[in-house]
């Protein structure tokens, strides 16, 4: 087995096109976009490459790729939260090998040794943690969301097998949209109602500057304060919004002011998936084509909950019930364009907000492992902290 580092156009093809080889007969997967996985390794369009860095690797046998993985270290989150300068691996794929796996896993840690780092996460992103995060360990039989891992079932062991541990899983929930929801919630929207001073109201297009600072002043609050999450400047506030633009309903996202200040919001997406799984990666005139169709036929029924965030002073105040109700009067009776709800990336860390999706209903589909491994194999292992 030869380990070739990806520095060529060619070899970055390979990369990208391995796994439509090695899922070609899996029914349930759904082929990534071939822009959005190239993205993730351009300098010039991915803003992580301004405080971190990321190599790739293919490994063959006799000629053919059987396995890739990309390690990369985010200096902004190596150590913050951290007992030890902590860098990742991930876009890891590979045939049912264990000898394989551990030379591709052997790659990124050596690597990331020779950097500084002491230990690894995988699979993780270069970049936003809503993306291309954990390993698939249930919920095989259901499609995967837009830039969500997809993984065979073996997977589980190539990674414990090698010494990963889990780090903290990673829930999505499934409800369907037009179901009741637990009382608590309504309780909680009838108590906010009686205080004048908070205020909602969905996204408008028109006015996507002002969402996109509003999203980032409130998730530098509530989210900011979580392990291996850094502080959301303008610039990037406003590329995500920008990036989102061309799938982005404005009907499904919502904001919460109070006395004219943002304090929480719940960001939905369409399920673009849905969609996305005609064009087979593809986004050329053909692919866009498709795109248009079958946004303008509506073929997709499926929102996703991509992100939920309050601020720690409006907290523990029905706030966030009553935000869910105000969606969820738009989405049950005004505007019922989406039958099933999707709650993507509920850390089991994160007790508040497994309420909060308790609360509003569903079970668990899918669930994710965002795993650890310490370069010091004597060394205690810890999970991450339950907030």
């Amino acid at each position: 087995m030869n380990l070739i580092e990806v520095t060529t156009p060619e070899l970055e093809k390979e990369f990208v096109l391995f796994p439509v080889k090695l899922y070609q007969d899996c029914p349930f997967w759904i082929r990534p976009l071939d822009k959005d996985v190239k993205l993730v390794f351009d300098r010039k369009k991915n803003p992580t490459f301004n405080h971190g860095a990321c190599v790739r690797w293919l490994l063959q046998r006799e000629g053919q790729t059987i396995g890739r993985i990309a390690a990369f270290v985010n200096n902004k989150t190596a150590v913050k939260d951290n007992d030890q300068p902590t860098g990742g691996c991930g876009f890891f794929e590979c045939i049912d090998d264990q000898q394989a796996a551990n030379m591709l896993f052997d790659a990124a840690r050596d690597w990331l040794a020779e950097i500084g780092m002491e230990a690894m996460d995988g699979p993780v992103n270069f970049g936003d943690r809503d993306k291309w995060w954990g390993l698939l360990v249930d919920g095989y039989t259901i499609e995967p969301n837009y830039q969500c891992n997809y993984h065979f079932p073996y997977y589980r062991e190539l990674f414990e097998n090698y010494g990963f541990e889990v780090y903290f899983k990673q829930f999505t929930f499934i409800r369907k949209t037009f179901d009741p929801f637990h009382p608590r919630v309504q309780h909680k929207a009838d108590l906010l109602s009686k205080d004048p001073d908070y205020s909602f109201e969905h996204m408008r297009i028109k006015q996507l500057d002002k969402y996109a600072e509003d999203f980032r002043v409130v998730y530098n609050q509530a989210w900011a304060n979580h392990d291996g999450v850094v502080e959301m400047t303008k610039d990037e506030s406003a590329a995500i919004m920008k990036q989102m633009k061309p799938i982005l309903d404005e009907k499904i996202i919502w904001f919460a002011y109070y006395k004219g200040e943002p304090v929480a919001f719940y960001v939905n997406l369409p399920e673009v998936n849905q969609i996305f799984k005609h064009v087979n990666g593809k986004l050329n005139w053909v692919g866009k084509i498709k795109f248009v169709l079958h946004k303008l036929f509506k073929t997709n029924k499926k929102m996703l909950g991509l992100v939920f965030g309050v601020v720690p002073a409006h907290q523990g105040k029905g706030l966030d019930g009553a935000l869910v109700m105000a969606t969820a009067k738009m989405v049950q009776q005004d505007y019922k364009r989406y039958p099933i709800l999707e709650m993507n990336w509920i850390g089991d860390f994160n007790r508040k907000m497994i309420l909060v999706v308790k609360q509003i209903g569903g079970d668990i589909g899918k669930t994710h492992h965002t795993y650890r491994y310490l370069f010091d194999r004597e060394k205690p292992f810890a999970r991450m902290p339950i907030k």
